[in-house]
Formats: structure tokens, C-alpha cells, sequence
């Protein structure tokens, strides 16, 4: 029985089988250690306690599982063909010029030389301009310095993607509300 506390997505991802469950952490984190982790704690009272639960997580990451996170992540700029999580999140790049990003191309590529992999900001709401000037910033930062940038990075991007699962069944059952009235 679901509390009425507990967001109907939410109860909706407590419930889920495990491999379900594991696969809409994935789409996420690439990160199969944070994924399992996440997995042994459910159920979840509150998006609260999930979003902790992650936090924690992502402070437990080796560099490995970095890493593996950070395979999931297209460079900014490029987001996934056919994956509108990358598209949307990437939006401030969308409209920029194409001065820009060839620019943002080859900083990216710059970044990847020098740190071996993608530059990871959380893009959400930032303009491509915001972006680029992030790049330039921290790409004199040392390895140590820019891995503990990119959990963080990550740890917000992770946020956001868990509040749009938990929330996804909400905007799913208003619409089947307004569909029967």
C-alpha cells in the first residue's frame, strides 16, 4: 500500500523487480557500483532519502566507477543521437553559434587529452557560453582536483535525473485524470 507521503513514482520504483529497478538506475548513472548501491537500500520512504542515498553512493565511487559513469555522458555539445535525457540537458548548447561549438569541440577534445575523458558538468539551465568558460576554467585543474569536480558534477546531474523518475508517474496519472474528466 503506498503512503500518501511517498510520490507515486517513487512507490512506483520501489517496487519494481530488481533488473527493472537496475535498469532505470542505469539510464541514470552509468555506474553499476552506485546503481547497486541505490538497489539495496529500497525501499524508500522519500525522494529525500533517495536523493541521500545516492549522495552517499557517489562519495563511495572509486576512480574505476567514475569512470564507468562518466562512459554515459556524450561530450557537451554532442548530445546522443536519439536520446532526448542528453538533448535536453544539453539545451543551452543547442542554439549557440557555430563559432561556439567548434570552439566547445575543441576544448572538449583538449579536456579529454588531458584528463582521459569527457568533460562532465551538469549543463541543466547553463548557457553554452557558461559551459565553455567552465571548460577553460578547470582544465588547469589537476587530475585529483578535476575527479572530485566531476563527482560533484555528477552527484547533481544524478539528482535531477532521480526527481524525473520519481516524479514521471505524477505527470503520467494527472494526464489519465484529465483524459477521464
Amino acid at each position: 500500500m503506498t503512503s500518501t507521503s511517498t510520490p507515486l513514482g517513487l512507490a512506483r520504483f520501489n517496487a519494481l523487480e530488481e533488473h527493472a529497478a537496475y535498469a532505470a538506475l542505469h539510464e541514470v548513472c552509468a555506474s553499476s557500483a552506485w546503481a547497486r548501491l541505490l538497489l539495496a537500500r529500497r525501499p524508500y520512504a522519500t525522494a529525500g532519502d533517495l536523493f541521500a542515498t545516492s549522495d552517499a553512493a557517489m562519495a563511495e565511487l572509486t576512480t574505476a566507477d567514475l569512470a564507468e559513469a562518466m562512459a554515459g555522458h556524450p561530450p557537451i555539445g554532442r548530445p546522443k543521437p536519439g536520446d532526448p535525457t542528453s538533448s535536453r540537458e544539453q539545451r543551452g548548447m543547442a542554439g549557440a553559434s557555430e563559432e561556439l561549438k567548434a570552439e566547445m569541440l575543441e576544448l572538449n577534445l583538449a579536456y579529454q587529452d588531458r584528463f582521459g575523458h569527457v568533460f562532465l558538468i551538469c549543463a541543466t539551465g547553463r548557457t553554452g557560453e557558461q559551459m565553455r568558460d567552465a571548460v577553460k576554467e578547470r582544465i588547469g585543474n589537476s587530475p585529483e582536483q578535476e575527479r572530485e569536480i566531476v563527482r560533484t558534477e555528477l552527484g547533481k546531474i544524478n539528482r535531477i535525473r532521480l526527481g524525473n523518475l520519481v516524479q514521471q508517474d505524477l505527470a503520467q496519472r494527472d494526464l489519465a485524470q484529465e483524459d477521464q474528466a
